[in-house]
């Protein structure tokens, strides 16, 4: 039962916790005293950011190590390193469009080759990579376990794309949140919009993944049922 409520109440509140967001973030908190409104791209994408190269990449990522487990192997989690995959393809697009938004006017570019547009925009290869693989077996165990160990090998990325900014002198910003230190950079309700914001877009990916998940069961399912149709159909005319 409360199983039950809690899937039922996913969407709605995440809708509410994102509708709230984009209220506080438009309307209630100030501009930036040099970015002036542009700074309100910041209760946005760095949460699509965190969404896409940690959260949704991540979940992918231990579902494969967990796939490849022997004790743990299971046709759910290889359909939880799948949805997610795509989940997060879909959100590092949207990091690359919305960082690209915000540094056309911060940077006077769209685009520059610089280390941490540059990783991001190679873990979107690798994502795409992994689904393109996906397509190119039809042996559900071995598709599961390539796909297993390219996400795996493909994670090399995340770090290298999340510590870029310190590794190299970068057009990027360095933290947006914390200082080395661990010192705010951001206060008052700029601050919790920005929590509320990050909040907000990880309830959004797991909605989204529960969402594909059940699509991804219900296409088993026909495929399943389309392949004991032929089967049987072949065995019809095998007897005539």
């Amino acid at each position: 039962m409360i199983k039950q409520l809690s899937q039922r109440l996913l969407g709605p509140v995440t809708l509410a916790l994102l509708a709230l967001t984009f209220w506080l973030g438009l309307w209630v908190t100030p501009p930036d005293r040099i970015q002036g409104n542009l700074v309100r791209l910041l209760y946005i994408h760095p949460a699509i950011a965190w969404v896409g190269l940690y959260v949704s990449f991540g979940t992918s990522v231990i579902a494969s190590c967990l796939y490849l487990w022997k004790r743990t192997r299971s046709t759910i989690m290889d359909r939880v390193a799948y949805c997610a995959m795509e989940v997060s393809a879909i959100f590092i697009t949207l990091t690359l469009i919305t960082g690209s938004i915000w540094g056309r006017p911060t940077w006077g570019v769209w685009w520059a080759w610089d280390a941490r547009l540059t990783s991001t925009a190679i873990l979107l290869v690798f994502a795409l990579g992994y689904l393109a693989l996906r397509r190119a077996n039809d042996d559900p165990e071995l598709r599961a376990r390539r796909s297993a160990v390219f996400a795996i090998i493909a994670a090399i990325n995340v770090p290298i794309d999340h510590f870029s900014v310190d590794w190299w002198h970068t057009l990027h910003q360095g933290a947006t949140v914390f200082t080395q230190n661990g010192n705010f950079l951001v206060h008052g309700s700029m601050l919790w919009t920005l929590f509320l914001s990050l909040f907000a877009f990880t309830l959004l990916f797991f909605w989204l993944l529960r969402a594909r998940y059940r699509l991804e069961v219900l296409r088993d399912q026909r495929y399943a049922a389309s392949l004991d149709e032929a089967l049987a159909q072949r065995r019809r005319e095998g007897v005539h």
